[in-house]
Parts: structure tokens; sequence; C-alpha cells
């Protein structure tokens, strides 16, 4: 269901790009943007595993409690090892990153290490190895350069109308306008609802790889709680969306922008699981 729903926004996403190329950037501009978007984020993609882990001042374990439960996962699950590194940060929370299962990294605080049982840390990190194992780095990716895409078009007609570009007869002023404005954030919502489908598919895949959906629900609601209390203060907010728990609090129409689903939903479907 979660592969179906994601399969349909990503389609969305890009009817927006087209839509949104033929308005304010003609095919030459749509192409243009895209290629730079691309560019842009590849790198990213290419070298997030060390990217981010550098960002957290991660660093890599090769035995302990977290290390033993991750090879445990993927001895049981067949997956390949990825890299382990613990983060300085006391507050609760984990994430994954890498270009494909073999070049992942998994990671989890300090924090999370103090509040944990085993059996929950089992669950949380069944869920990192299961955004490894969904693609969901790429997928978020290729969301994030078409999304960047529509954003620099955007750009690209703001400074085309400052310095009288696209005089066509065609073009209506108030409509480029208007789709200037509108399909960023038509993009980014698209972007952000991508995100959740692929938090609620690490879940889902998450406790079937643990083979026990209430020892991550547990763990979420701990996480849940303590970021509430104690957000983590040097979180990013272009990497937020790779946590388990959000790290950001966010206000207003959260929910819309928020690049994880609301945690009561989360913590019902996991709790409604059978393995």
């Amino acid at each position: 269901m979660n592969t179906v729903r994601t399969v349909m926004l990503m389609t969305l996403l890009t009817l927006v790009l087209v839509s949104a190329g033929g308005a304010i950037g003609g095919q030459g501009g749509a192409l243009f943007a895209l290629i730079m978007a691309a560019v842009m984020n590849l790198g990213s993609y290419w070298f997030s595993d060390k990217i981010v882990v550098k960002m957290y001042r991660g660093q890599a374990i090769e035995s302990g409690l977290l290390y033993d439960v991750v090879a445990e996962l993927c001895q049981n699950n067949n997956l390949p090892m990825p890299k382990v590194y613990i983060l300085p940060q006391p507050t609760p929370n984990a994430f994954a990153t890498g270009r494909n299962p073999q070049h992942a990294v998994v990671a989890a605080t300090q924090g999370l290490m103090s509040i944990l049982s085993r059996d929950e840390l089992k669950g949380v990190m069944a869920h990192e190895l299961a955004h490894v194992q969904n693609r969901d780095i790429l997928i978020g990716s290729i969301a994030a350069t078409i999304a960047g895409a529509i954003s620099y078009m955007a750009h690209m007609a703001q400074w085309a109308m400052i310095f009288g570009g696209r005089d066509d007869e065609d073009n209506n002023p108030v409509a480029m306008i208007a789709m200037m404005i509108l399909a960023p954030i038509a993009a980014m919502l698209v972007q952000m609802a991508i995100s959740r489908s692929r938090e609620y598919g690490a879940d889902q895949t998450g406790a079937r790889l643990c083979g026990n959906p209430h020892s991550l629900a547990n763990a979420l609601r701990k996480l849940e709680g303590a970021n509430r209390q104690a957000p983590m203060t040097q979180a990013n907010e272009a990497t937020a969306h790779m946590f388990i728990v959000n790290p950001l609090r966010a206000g207003g129409l959260r929910g819309l922008f928020s690049t994880h689903p609301p945690m009561e939903e989360r913590i019902r479907r996991l709790e409604g699981m059978s393995i």
C-alpha cells in the first residue's frame, strides 16, 4: 500500500514539474532546472553517509550493544552489515543513510542508548535497516531533485520578470505569478507526503525484521516524549527527515509540512500488526 502511495505521489510531483515547466520555464527552462537540481542533489545522495555522519560528529563503532543488535538483525534477515555510528547527542534519536545497502550507515544518539531496552533498540534499528532495504534514501533524493527543480524554475521566472524575459503574447502575468507561488508550495507538500509514506513503510518493514511490532511501538512512544521535552538543539532542517522521530518542533500547519506522520497513527498501526 505504501509503495502504491509513493508511486502516485511521485507521479503527482512529476506532473507538477511538467505543468510548472510549461507555465513558468518553458520546455528548455524546465530541463535546465531539472539538470541543475539533479547535479546539486547527486553529491549529497552519493556522499550522504559521510556528510551526515560528519555533520553530527558520529563515531564509528565495531562492538558494544548497538553494534551487536544491528549485526543480529542483519544476520537474521540476510542483510548487508552497514557501518554503525554513535552520535554524541543527549536527545534520543536514530537515522540511516547511504546510497545503497552496500554503502549504508545506521546511527543512534547516546541519548537513545540510555532510555531503550534491548528489544526496543532492536525495533528502532530494524526501522533504520528497513529504510536502507526499501531504498528510501534514493526515493527521497529523486523527490528532492524534482521539488528542487520546481523551486529553481520559480526563482528563474522571478528574475525573468524583473529583467523583462519571456514576453510571449500568450504569457499571462497573473497566471505566471500564481504558478511561481503555488508550484513550489505544491511540490513541497507532495515531497513531505512522500517522506511520511516512507516512514510508514519503514515502520511496517522494520516490525517484520525485528519480529515484534510492539517493541518498535514502545520505542517510538518513548522517543516522541523525550523529543517533545528536549528537541535536538543541533538538528539541521535539511536532515530532519532522516531521523526516526522528527528532531524539530514545528507549529501551525505541522501536519501538512511535516516529514513524519503523526506519532499516534504510527503507533496505532504498529500495535495493530500481526507477524
